[in-house]
């Protein structure tokens, strides 16, 4: 397929200059424009020849987009943003709250099948790379257990809804996964473990001035679907402390599946990231499946798509005939 695949950014954020990252290293993407609330005034690409223009202006580029890669946060942004730009584009995001995932997917579906596009929701590495590796080792191993871990690392997502309190002016929060129980489970155990015994919350915090510190606190830990289910600590500190001590965004984690084959035969199953940079992770596999996107569509493929409905061929620049020869 020789075409360029023409994309753009909604959002201009960590994950945003992930998106852009990434597409300069594709040799069969183009980026066309990045689109911000805070419009060209407020935006410095790593290209400084790329085009930038405000949100309002994206409907003026339905002939000029093919895939549209949105990189807003889930708490707010995407549950409007998806269903609405799906109007007008094909589109990828990487909404991560995954008690809610199958109203988003409902919502864009709806939307998509309309106005004949497809839109990959809930792409990145988790959800997505850590989905379809908890399919897989659930379908090769039948009898047994799957366990996800995450971090330790900065969640961005988390991070996100930290950072839309009243009050906060800046947060991080970081996962941290229970070496313990990763120890036993690798040891071919099946412990039964509630989710605060697989993982704590640490959440780092800068106060707007006169904010109720003790409030946002309660706050924080109350909220559910991100906090409230975890053993949470928040640490109030400086602007300039966090800058310093927290400007970096690691993360990783493994899916691991203990189970057993024949006469009791014990097999584990594991996938595990260890990452320098969440956002240009997340970036990359975001640009990979927007790949996807548009060649399902030229497929005549419409409607709302999960990982689990994309192949490999769809997201690899190779053909298939090169896959078969070199990587099978």
């Amino acid at each position: 397929m020789s075409q360029t695949i023409r994309i753009g950014i909604c959002g201009y954020g960590n994950l945003g200059r992930g998106v852009e990252r990434s597409i300069s290293q594709q040799a069969d993407m183009s980026l066309v424009a990045i689109f911000s609330r805070r419009g060209k005034a407020g935006v410095e690409p790593l290209n400084p020849l790329t085009t930038v223009e405000h949100l309002d202006q994206m409907i003026h580029y339905q002939d000029k987009i093919d895939v549209m890669i949105l990189c807003g946060g889930s708490a707010t942004d995407l549950p409007e943003q998806t269903p609405m730009i799906a109007q007008y584009f094909n589109t990828i995001d990487s909404f991560d709250t995954h008690a809610k995932i199958p109203e988003h997917f409902a919502a864009v579906d709806k939307i998509a099948q309309k106005h004949q596009h497809v839109s990959i929701i809930s792409v990145g590495w988790d959800p997505g790379l850590f989905s379809m590796n908890r399919v897989l080792a659930e379908t090769v191993l039948p009898v047994g257990e799957t366990y996800t871990f995450w971090g330790k690392g900065l969640s961005q997502g988390h991070s996100d809804a930290l950072r839309r309190i009243e009050g906060v002016k800046h947060a991080v929060q970081y996962t941290i996964p229970s070496e313990q129980a990763i120890k036993r489970v690798r040891q071919g155990e099946q412990p039964k473990l509630s989710t605060g015994q697989k993982h704590t919350r640490e959440c780092y915090v800068v106060l707007e001035a006169e904010a109720d510190a003790e409030g946002i606190e309660q706050e924080i830990k109350a909220m559910p679907d991100y906090f409230a289910e975890y053993e949470t600590s928040v640490q109030f500190i400086s602007e300039a402390t966090l800058l310093a001590e927290h400007n970096e965004m690691p993360h990783g984690g493994v899916v691991l599946r203990s189970g057993h084959t024949g006469e009791e035969t014990k097999q584990t199953y594991e996938f595990n990231l260890t990452l320098g940079s969440n956002p240009e992770f997340t970036g990359s596999v975001l640009v990979a499946y927007a790949r996807a996107a548009y060649r399902m569509k030229l497929k005549g493929q419409v409607g709302a798509k999960t990982v689990f409905d994309v192949t490999l061929s769809e997201l690899s620049p190779k053909t298939p005939e090169t896959l078969r020869k070199d990587y099978l």
